[in-house]
Order: C-alpha cells, then sequence, then structure tokens
C-alpha cells in the first residue's frame, strides 16, 4: 500500500512541474474591458412577443432588424375627400382617329400598315382606300367621261375656228369658246382621276397607335374606325360622381397604383347625367407611372369642406381578426400598443384618423402587418 500510495505522488508532483514548466509567473497587468458584455448585434435581443393586453413587447435590436419605422401625429385640420372610380381617356385635344370616309378596299400606305405602339407623325400616310363601286356606278362613270370626251373634242374643234377667225368675230365669243374648252377639260381630267386615284388615310395629329383594326385587302364600309391615335404624354381621366355636389368644389386630386403615384387636376364635370352619373375630367400631370387608355383607376379628390384629425400613411394601418381598423402606438421604449381607429381618405397614399388617437402619439408607418403577426 505504501509503494502505491508513493508511486501515487511522484506521478502528480511530475505532471504539476510540466503543466507550469513554461508558463510566465512575473507579475503583469491583467487586461481590462470596457463594458459588461460585447454590443448585442440586431436580432440577438429577446423574442417579441404578444402581451395579455393585447400590446407587443419587441426589443430594440429586433425592431431594428424589421425596420420599424414611426411618426409622431398631431391634430390638424385636412380636407375632405371623395374616392372616384375612373377610367383612363385620351385627351380629345392631343388623340384623334381614322376612320373611313366611304366603303372600299385597304393598301398599305408608303411604309406598309402601321403597328400597334408605332409613332407617327400629324399628316402622315397611314393607308390608302381604294373606293368600292358597283358595276352600274362604273358603268356610269365610264360613260360621263365618254361624253365629256365628245364634248371636249366638239369645244376643240370650234376653238381652233374661232382663232382662226380673230378680228372678223366678237372677241367675247372667242373667249368663251376657250373657257368652255378649259372647263371641260378639267371635268374629264377630275372623273378620270375618281375613277383609279385610292384615298389617302392620314394622321390626323403626332402620337401611338393605340388601335389598328385593318389588313391588306380589308373591305370597310364608311364610318369605320380604321386607327386610333394618343399622345401617351397627354391622358385624362373620366370619373363618375353620383350626387351633383361632388361636381362642384373639387381641388387637388391623385391615384395610386403600384408603380406609383399620379398627380392629377380637376378639369371640369358634365352638367348632363349620363348613366346616372356625372362625368367628371382629371388631366394626368407629368409621370413616369406606364397608363393604358381603358385602365380603370381610383381617384382620391380634395373638396373644400374640412375635417379635423391626424394624418399618417395607409402603410399604418392594419385589420384586426375582429374586422376592425387599427394602428400601433409605440407608446414606450420597447412595447407597442394597438388601437381601433376610424379613418378617411385624405389623398392616394394617406388616411386622416378622426378617433382612436392622442395628440403627439408616436404611430407606426412602417412594419405595422409584421407586428400584428407577433404571437
Amino acid at each position: 500500500m505504501n509503494v502505491l500510495l508513493l508511486a501515487w505522488v511522484l506521478a502528480f508532483s511530475l505532471s504539476t512541474a510540466h503543466a507550469h514548466g513554461d508558463e510566465d509567473h512575473g507579475d503583469k497587468t491583467a487586461p481590462t474591458t470596457t463594458g459588461a458584455s460585447p454590443a448585442t448585434p440586431p436580432g440577438n435581443g429577446a423574442k417579441p412577443k404578444r402581451l395579455a393586453d393585447g400590446g407587443v413587447a419587441m426589443s430594440k435590436p429586433i425592431q431594428y432588424q424589421l425596420g420599424i419605422r414611426t411618426v409622431q401625429v398631431k391634430q390638424q385640420s385636412n380636407p375632405v375627400t371623395i374616392e372616384l372610380r375612373g377610367t383612363v381617356v385620351a385627351d380629345p385635344a392631343a388623340g384623334g382617329r381614322v376612320q373611313a370616309s366611304q366603303a372600299g378596299r385597304i393598301e398599305a400606305g408608303p411604309k406598309g400598315l402601321p403597328m400597334l405602339g408605332q409613332v407617327v407623325q400629324k399628316g402622315q400616310v397611314l393607308a390608302y382606300l381604294h373606293g368600292a363601286s358597283s358595276s352600274l356606278d362604273r358603268g356610269n362613270q365610264l360613260a360621263t367621261l365618254a361624253d365629256l370626251q365628245a364634248q371636249y373634242a366638239v369645244a376643240e374643234r370650234k376653238a381652233q375656228r374661232y382663232d382662226k377667225l380673230e378680228g372678223v368675230i366678237p372677241q367675247k365669243d372667242i373667249d368663251a369658246a376657250r373657257l368652255e374648252l378649259d372647263a371641260l377639260k378639267k371635268r374629264q381630267s377630275a372623273i378620270a382621276a375618281s375613277m383609279n386615284a385610292p384615298e389617302a388615310l392620314r394622321a390626323p395629329v403626332s402620337g401611338t397607335i393605340a388601335a389598328a383594326h385593318v389588313a391588306l385587302g380589308q373591305v370597310v364600309d364608311a364610318k369605320d374606325v380604321l386607327f386610333e391615335i394618343v399622345d401617351t404624354q397627354r391622358l385624362m381621366i373620366e370619373a363618375l360622381a353620383y350626387e351633383p355636389a361632388q361636381a362642384s368644389g373639387l381641388k387637388q386630386a391623385s391615384a395610386s397604383l403600384p408603380q406609383g403615384e399620379l398627380a392629377l387636376q380637376f378639369v371640369g364635370g358634365a352638367r348632363q347625367l349620363r348613366g346616372q352619373a356625372l362625368p367628371l375630367l382629371f388631366r394626368i400631370l407629368p409621370s413616369k407611372v406606364a397608363l393604358a387608355v381603358g385602365q380603370t383607376i381610383t381617384v382620391t379628390a380634395q373638396t373644400e369642406q374640412t375635417i379635423a384629425g391626424m394624418v399618417t400613411p395607409r402603410s399604418a394601418l392594419h385589420k384586426q381578426a375582429s374586422g376592425d381598423t387599427a394602428v400601433w402606438v409605440h407608446d414606450q421604449a420597447e412595447h407597442f400598443a394597438p388601437r381601433v381607429v376610424r379613418h378617411q381618405a385624405l389623398d392616394a397614399r394617406h388616411v386622416v384618423i378622426t378617433s382612436g388617437l392622442r395628440d403627439g402619439d408616436r404611430v407606426v408607418t412602417e412594419g405595422a402587418n409584421l407586428l400584428a403577426q407577433v404571437r
């Protein structure tokens, strides 16, 4: 037993000497740190959770990571707005139609038939229309032309005889013969040209081909619409108002689309019902948003009336499970409380909160839907 104990003590001494053999036992100052721990990176804070009162507790790092943004609201007077359903239409002063003036057959123009989206200039020949006439009409034209040719031959010989008798017969008879000959020549040329010359279909305005309803060899009737031309930089919106009071006192207006927001200028409204509604016209101010004639758009127009409330972006609104509209209020550093509100539209991107908020509240404008998903 003593031998085993001695061997164990000897092994422990050797291992201790080896572990401390290479260490420096001099007095050195230990490094110090500033702060209890390194800064916590975004996303490493406490997990967000829904509280018993319906609010959400969320740490600052996670707020930063989710992009939560707030704005302080204040009570103010705002214009009352109305929402109207509208349709994009071409400006009548900047668009036009090419119609057939008579029945006939379509032939290509100097550069072929124009395609959709092609830019054309005012006066440009788009196509040719060869008038279609029946065999009876063509026979009557040929008979008229033959009769004119015979009258021209008689008048020509008469004028030649009068020229030889100049000084013998009155000058007025000579002048009358010459005028008759010239008139018959012009009538003959006009009839011959009308039988073969096609009608040139020209663009009434400069713009873009929005619709083309022709093909080579197509037979069209009079008043058929062949081409529609619009200026994409000068479009308008025609909205419908179902109350005459809505057509008066309108100021600026706007419309929101996924590609951006449109600024509108009120032009005027009709005073005669069309389909139990009054058409209102709004001019689209210069914008980079792509539009198409016939596109349906919701117009938000401001009136002369005012309403008290707090302005917030539409992105601040969200629907609760009960169906109520609510916003999130940032009432503490890491606490958000839901508030049921009532609102009215202000423009395409903002609303007026009429009840449910207090002056000075900080409302979440970005990330409201993310807060609503916290469970």
